[in-house]
């Protein structure tokens, strides 16, 4: 019996499958994993702010003109879940070893709270999977490490978010007149390091001056000194001579010695009188040296202390306490109570973001993030704030819409007097939430949504101390590869 030739329809329907199993093989083996994206068109500007989606397991960074770098991350397994919220970079280190975990090697470090949560490079296996830190590709977190500064805002969602630009009356801006006195006060401190530096060189000029005056003074004092010991040597050899020869000798030496003492008496005298107004004037460049050099320290510590009172601020308010905070170079500078209406309404978490001058030169533009936690019962469906978007279309969130929220808002009129750092960076926090436990000495303000799993930050034990035991030395070690598929943590 002849073989049986098999049905060719069968054999590529065969072929077909396989090949179908081989592609669905490969999806799986790289599902989750998302490329790394940037915008190489233009320069990263300011201000950064990332955004991680927990949902998505991917980090966007954004500045003023929109997002500029992207990449997957892999964030707390389910346990030890990185936890939702606001937080800022308050630490970088570029060779970081956990005090936690095993001494495991996560580079490129960037902390977001003293109790551990932090951005670094890490293995990515396409899910949830760090002990509540966000790993980021090797590559990656070396760029991101070089591109930001401590103070950067993160921003952890639990759905995907995005800055949309957004106007209102209650957004702070620029107190009149304040850019101006910061750069009155920066050309004061300019002209003064410059009169001190004029003075310094004038003293020493005319120190150098005297010094050569001082010169001829010294050599006639010598030559003077010298023609007196003469003149006491000729007079013993006259009192001891007995020749007649020899007390006219001695009184010829006599009579020339006295001769040059006078001669050198005046020309001392002389030369003195020329050194004098060089010694004036090094006394009087001297004194104008020490009161320029005071006046320089008194004008470049007024330009620092009107930059400190203008660097940006961060402003927080809170459903929760119905207060506001204001910190400013992660210090506390002030709190008061606001007034929020319908305060047992929900009104959503939203990070406003003065981004840069508009163009007329004076008024800041603002851009908006909002979120929503998993413990807003009740809370209802916003209207997306009106403005272009910077980046990828935000989710919906289940709060008020940043505008409304802002709506129901009445500062103090004294509180918004003090608040006068308002610049580019400057940041305006609403939030149903209190101020976290998490914001402290060394950090922006940190609030996290309740509703949502912080098993990553509650296995943790905030220390006071913690900052100073990240930062020991170690010997050297080996890096991973960009790969990094042996290295859990």
């Amino acid at each position: 019996m002849l073989p049986r030739i098999p049905n060719l329809a069968f054999v590529a329907g065969l072929a077909a499958a396989l090949a179908g199993s081989v592609n669905l093989a490969d999806a799986k083996t790289t599902r989750g994993r998302q490329p790394v994206e940037s915008i190489e068109s233009r320069a990263t500007g300011d201000p950064m702010l990332a955004i991680v989606s927990l949902r998505d397991q991917r980090i966007t960074v954004y500045d003023a003109k929109g997002w500029i770098l992207r990449s997957p991350v892999s964030s707390g397994q389910k346990g030890r879940e990185t936890p939702a919220g606001i937080f800022s970079v308050i630490q970088k280190v570029e060779d970081h070893y956990s005090n936690l975990y095993d001494d495991a090697f996560m580079p490129h470090m960037q902390r977001i709270t003293w109790s551990g949560i932090a951005l670094h490079g890490g293995v990515l296996p396409g899910y949830a999977a760090s002990h509540g830190c966000i790993r980021m590709p090797f590559d990656f977190a070396a760029r991101l490490f070089e591109e930001t500064a401590t103070g950067m805002r993160v921003i952890i969602a639990p759905n995907d978010v995005a800055p949309v630009e957004i106007v209102h009356p209650l957004l702070f801006q620029q107190k009149p007149g304040s850019a101006a006195m910061v750069a009155a006060r920066t050309a004061e401190a300019e002209e003064a390091v410059r009169k001190a530096v004029q003075a310094r060189l004038a003293a020493a000029t005319a120190f150098r001056e005297a010094t050569r005056a001082m010169v001829p003074v010294r050599a006639a004092e010598n030559l003077k000194l010298k023609a007196e010991a003469d003149l006491t040597a000729a007079e013993s050899a006259l009192g001891s001579a007995v020749s007649s020869k020899a007390k006219e000798q001695a009184e010829s030496a006599k009579e020339h010695a006295g001769a040059r003492i006078v001669e050198l008496q005046a020309q001392w005298e002389n030369a003195k009188l020329e050194l004098q107004p060089k010694l004036d004037a090094v006394t009087g460049a001297r004194e104008a040296a020490a009161a320029a050099e005071t006046a320089r320290a008194a004008a470049v510590e007024a330009a620092r202390q009107v930059s400190r009172e203008f660097e940006p601020v961060s402003v927080l308010i809170s459903r929760k306490t119905q207060r506001l905070y204001v910190r400013q170079a992660f210090e506390p500078i002030f709190e008061s109570p606001v007034t929020i209406a319908n305060s047992d309404r929900p009104i959503g978490t939203h990070i406003f973001t003065a981004m840069e001058r508009a163009t007329d030169g004076n008024n800041l533009r603002w851009s908006v993030v909002s979120m929503r936690g998993g413990g807003s019962p009740g809370a209802i469906e916003p209207q997306r704030p009106q403005g272009r978007t910077l980046g990828v279309e935000p989710s919906p969130a289940e709060s008020d819409s940043a505008g409304a929220a802002l709506d129901r808002i009445i500062i103090p009129q004294d509180a918004l007097d003090r608040i006068v750092g308002i610049a580019p960076r400057s940041s305006l926090i609403v939030t149903d939430e209190p101020v976290s436990s998490e914001t402290g000495k060394g950090t922006d303000f940190v609030v996290l949504l309740s509703g949502e799993p912080q098993g990553g930050i509650k296995t943790r034990r905030r220390s006071p101390g913690s900052e100073f035991r990240y930062a020991r030395q170690r010997l050297p070690y080996w890096r991973p590869p960009s790969a990094g598929r042996f290295w859990i943590w």
